[in-house]
This record gives structure tokens, C-alpha cells and sequence, in this order.
């Protein structure tokens, strides 16, 4: 699903459903936010000292995609694809020679590999990697409410950054 593609979730259907669709909104969102700037305007700050860009946030949900999805719930041993390890990065950070395209396109990949890895399971299942603080597995319900939430607290902040880039307010 791109911006052009958001779909508003049902307003009637199973869990499963449901929760899937508000998660692929919030995705389609963050997409649609960034849609339409050039490399400068998804690299701009919102608003000193934050360093957040729009840009940054990809590649933040890139890792938390990455994270909740293939590492705890399916398992996969994945090294993190921009988070250095230290407390303060959790991928925001970037390069002059890292470009929105690599960033949009991994995070592309990310969106699709965790939609392989939850297609046909049920929200009750429990997760076959471990919570990365407490050690324990989690449920895939849980994993998708807290991608709702990590989504729409990130697509607030985007909100925000693309009026500071160019004025655009709106979905």
C-alpha cells in the first residue's frame, strides 16, 4: 500500500482484521507525510534543537518494523539495519550519504516482511523471539497496538515537520 492507497480500516470487522488495517494506516500515513519533498525537505529539522526529521523517522520505523515484527515475533535473528546500539540512536540518526530513497525503500521491505511474518496468525499468538527488556514473548496483539501507537505518536511529530518544511497540514 503507498499514500496514494490509504485505505480508512472498517469500521466493522474481526480483530484481525481490524488491527491490521489501522496498522497499514498509520504506515500509509508516515508515507503519505513525506510524499511530494525533495531530499532537503525530509531532511529538514523540525524545529531546533530536535534533530527529528522526516527522513529519521523512516528510518526509526524501518528498526521498529524490524524489531517487533521479525526479530520478537517471528524469531528471525536480524542485526539492526541502522541502530547503532547506542540509547540515543534508535535509528534516527543518518549521513549525508544516506538518501531517502534507500531509507523508503528498506522501509518498504521491512512493511512487507512483516506482513509475511503475521499473514494467517492469529492475534493470541505469542511470539516466537523474546521482548528485547523483560525476556519474555509477546503476544502478536500486543505487538500490533504498540506499532498503532508507535506509529500515530511518530505521524504527530510528522505532522508537524511538514508543515515546518512547507506549510502542508492535513492526512
Amino acid at each position: 500500500m503507498t499514500a496514494s492507497e490509504r485505505r480508512k480500516p472498517p469500521h466493522v470487522a474481526d480483530e484481525e482484521t481490524s488491527l491490521e488495517a489501522f496498522v497499514d494506516f498509520q504506515r500509509a500515513t508516515l508515507e503519505r507525510k513525506c510524499a511530494g519533498l525533495d531530499e532537503e525537505g525530509l531532511r529538514t529539522a523540525s524545529v531546533p534543537p530536535s534533530p527529528l526529521t522526516l527522513l529519521g523517522l523512516v528510518r526509526h520505523l524501518t528498526e521498529v518494523e524490524r524489531l517487533w515484527y521479525r526479530r520478537v515475533f517471528a524469531g528471525e535473528d536480524v542485526p539492526p539495519r541502522y541502530h547503532d546500539g547506542a540509547p540515543s540512536d534508535r535509528g534516527f540518526a543518518f549521513s549525508a550519504e544516506d538518501t531517502w530513497e534507500e531509507a523508503l525503500t528498506a522501509w518498504r521491505e521491512e512493511v512487507a516482511a512483516a506482513r509475511a511474518a503475521v499473514r494467517g496468525r492469529s492475534p493470541d499468538e505469542p511470539s516466537a523471539g523474546r521482548h528485547h527488556r523483560t525476556g519474555e514473548p509477546v503476544g502478536l496483539r500486543w505487538i500490533h497496538l504498540h506499532m498503532i501507537e508507535e506509529y500515530a505518536r511518530h505521524n504527530g511529530h510528522a505532522d508537524l515537520i511538514r508543515e515546518r518544511v512547507d506549510g502542508a497540514t492535513g492526512s
